[in-house]
């Protein structure tokens, strides 16, 4: 498999602290990568960075090819989506249009290219065809991460990152959540997964990043570190914490 993101050194510090340092890994095709880790420790913080909403040192690579001097309009035209914490749904739109918004950018394509990424999506999310024309903001907590991820895929990303998907949400939402991110692995599209539910997210995930004051402790194979002692005893009790 080839990676579609590589990131060497990277170290984001605003307000003259220093969130990320010298953090590296890996995302190949097809596969998931998670970063767990405390509160605070700087997860999304590396995401945003990764998008570049946040400025950062380092090298970050997008299928071989350096980000240096890309916003976040160019990565997102690259092939890079972010969907984040928050979701930030246009709350006064319906389902469709939202995510007709997401594809906004492969407009060229015309609207039967954009109706069949609807579906695309709907084939994933059943229940937001169910909720197709009811406005995003009178959507259910687990509804509206399902339209975030929907909106996000509707610009055909190569790599899709995830910014606490699981956060507040039912354990059943979850259990959908996640089944959906696996089921997006088989299409190809590569994953970067921060969860505060570490135990979740080593469950789907190939691959595991442990983050613990901006630093990466741990790494390997994602049954590996849920086999770790210091892991299970830290992290798997309790789920990871927010950051």
């Amino acid at each position: 498999m080839s990676a579609v993101l590589e990131i060497s050194d990277l170290s984001v510090a605003y307000r003259g602290i220093v969130a990320v340092s010298s953090v590296g890994l890996t995302v190949e095709a097809g596969t998931i990568a998670t970063v767990i880790g405390p509160n605070g420790a700087g997860k999304s913080t590396l995401l945003n960075a990764v998008m570049g909403v946040l400025p950062a040192r380092g090298d970050i690579r997008f299928e071989g090819a350096s980000l240096a001097g890309y916003g976040v309009e160019a990565r997102v035209r690259a092939g890079m989506s972010l969907v984040p914490e928050k979701r930030e749904l246009f709350s006064t739109m319906n389902v469709e249009d939202n995510l007709r918004l997401g594809g906004f950018r492969r407009r060229a394509e015309g609207r039967a290219a954009a109706g069949k990424d609807i579906e695309r999506v709907f084939a994933l999310f059943p229940r937001l065809k169910e909720r197709r024309r009811q406005e995003a903001g009178t959507l259910s907590g687990g509804e509206r991460q399902m339209l975030a991820m929907g909106r996000a895929l509707m610009a055909r990303p190569r790599l899709l990152m995830l910014d606490e998907p699981s956060l507040g949400l039912a354990p059943l939402i979850v259990r959908d959540i996640f089944h959906a991110i696996t089921e997006l692995r088989r299409t190809g599209v590569a994953i970067l997964l921060v969860e505060q539910n570490a135990r979740a997210a080593l469950q789907v995930a190939d691959r595991g990043y442990v983050l613990e004051m901006g630093r990466i402790t741990l790494s390997g194979p994602s049954a590996d570190l849920a086999a770790d002692g210091r892991i299970v005893e830290m992290y798997l009790g309790h789920g990871a914490g927010r950051g």
